[in-house]
């Protein structure tokens, strides 16, 4: 686990168990480095204004402000676990991570004997998918991030014919269509908007730069079924 998702999943964790506290120890040994690392993953997200306070003594540990978990939540088994086969859905979609996490707080919100009910309700229910079927590739978070931020992304794209180029992408939207997820945006490399599939980007990194406001532009409505429109994609 590199220090990004380390970082992220500190926080996770302490907002499942909010108001209580983890000591660094106990979080050392989940996420397999010393005490001082951890100590220094605490000092980074509190300078990042993450509320996150330490609870000294024998019993103490790190806790993450009330105001940033959720209330108790009052969902029958049977609703928790419709929303867990929802946002199973979305696992390989540029929304996966998110909805993962979205299902992490709401077991962490749920009263104790409801959420052991749950999980063994869940045990029940199973996916199947076909032998031949290969799951779709996990979507790099920069992407998705950079739609939500409106940043400009630094993209190394493979083309249909296997070339590849650098380039600058304003991201507008994604779009979802049968060979599976895009990314629609302004191409600053060919000064119009482009459709990119998101198995051909090998890699991305997010630029920091706001991405102006570009309002005209918009994909075809039949993107990305009508292959008469290539001319959208690289």
């Amino acid at each position: 686990m590199n220090r990004t998702d380390r970082l992220y999943a500190i926080v996770e964790t302490l907002r499942a168990i909010a108001p209580r506290t983890r000591s660094a120890r106990v979080l050392a040994q989940q996420y397999e480095v010393s005490v001082r690392t951890i100590e220094r993953d605490i000092s980074a997200l509190q300078q990042a204004s993450v509320p996150i306070y330490a609870d000294t003594g024998r019993t103490g540990g790190y806790a993450l402000d009330t105001s940033m978990s959720l209330p108790p939540l009052n969902f029958t088994p049977a609703e928790a676990v419709a929303v867990a086969v929802a946002l199973r859905g979305v696992d390989h979609t540029p929304f996966g991570r998110s909805a993962r996490s979205a299902l992490r707080k709401i077991m962490a919100a749920m009263p104790s004997r409801d959420a052991g009910t749950v999980n063994e309700l869940a045990t029940r229910v199973r996916f199947f998918t076909a032998a031949e079927a290969q799951a779709a590739p996990a979507v790099p978070a920069v992407l998705s991030d950079a739609l939500v931020h409106r940043h400009v992304l630094h993209l190394v794209y493979q083309d249909k014919q296997g070339e590849l180029t650098e380039r600058e992408v304003e991201p507008l939207m994604f779009l979802a269509g049968q060979q599976g997820w895009y990314l629609h945006g302004y191409c600053r490399l060919r000064q119009n908007q482009r459709v990119f599939r998101l198995d051909r980007i090998v890699a991305a990194r997010d630029r920091g730069e706001p991405a102006p406001h570009r309002p005209d532009l918009r994909p075809p409505s039949d993107v990305p079924h009508n292959i008469a429109l290539l001319s959208t994609f690289d």
